[in-house]
């Protein structure tokens, strides 16, 4: 019955984000997408949680229904995907970005689209301002992504990066990295299996046993 009723609300976000979605078309017209990405982000609550997910379905690159972003987080990019089950915390600004499933990423985390977007002269001098050179960064399935943290560079499957970390250079998976630049200090512990991590699982669980895209509390 909650699943019915979970379905039936998102259906109702899908047909409030439609008209936003078909002004940015469906992810195509850039400036139209910044601007509604930019403004659902201020929309609080679960309202918003929804309305986000809704809008991301219909213009990510690929992007499932059951994911969760919350207030003041958006998508600078349509080209972005997202696997099922990710969380996105508050004030978080996300590139381009690939996110592997169940991955949960805490407040104030900015991935970038890569560590050298801006080109200089012989002269030292920015050249052309308006230019990027964009490359798509990685975060694989099952990370987490602590809170503050700067990403430039991909990072593997089930790792996990410390609370206010730089990442400048690719972490293999399965590493727990900390620090500015961040450096990998220890593998990630899987002696612990819990539901989380046993294969076919319904899906993440956070503390209180709800999942994070269910209306959980905030990860911090």
């Amino acid at each position: 019955m909650k699943q019915i009723l979970k379905r039936s609300v998102q259906t109702v976000f899908l047909c409030l984000a439609f008209p936003a979605a078909l002004l940015a078309g469906f992810g195509r017209i850039r400036l139209v997408f910044e601007f509604f990405a930019q403004s659902y982000a201020f929309v609080p609550g679960l309202v918003g949680d929804y309305l986000r997910a809704a809008f991301y379905k219909l213009t990510l690159g690929n992007c499932p229904i059951d994911f969760r972003i919350q207030f003041g987080s958006f998508f600078a990019h349509p080209q972005a995907i997202v696997g099922r089950h990710v969380y996105i915390g508050a004030y978080c600004v996300l590139g381009l970005v690939e996110i592997g499933e169940r991955t949960q990423i805490a407040s104030a985390v900015q991935v970038l689209s890569g560590s050298h977007q801006h080109l200089r002269d012989l002269s030292g001098r920015i050249w052309d301002p308006g230019y990027r050179a964009f490359e798509r960064v990685t975060i694989g399935a099952d990370c987490w992504i602590g809170a503050a943290a700067i990403i430039m560079a991909s990072i593997g499957d089930r790792s996990t990066i410390g609370a206010g970390s730089v990442v400048v250079r690719a972490i293999p998976g399965d590493s727990v990295a900390v620090g500015s630049p961040a450096r990998v200090v220890s593998k990630a512990d899987t002696s612990s299996i819990g539901p989380f991590d046993v294969p076919g699982s319904a899906g993440a669980h956070s503390a209180d046993g709800e999942h994070p895209t269910d209306g959980g509390s905030d990860h911090g």
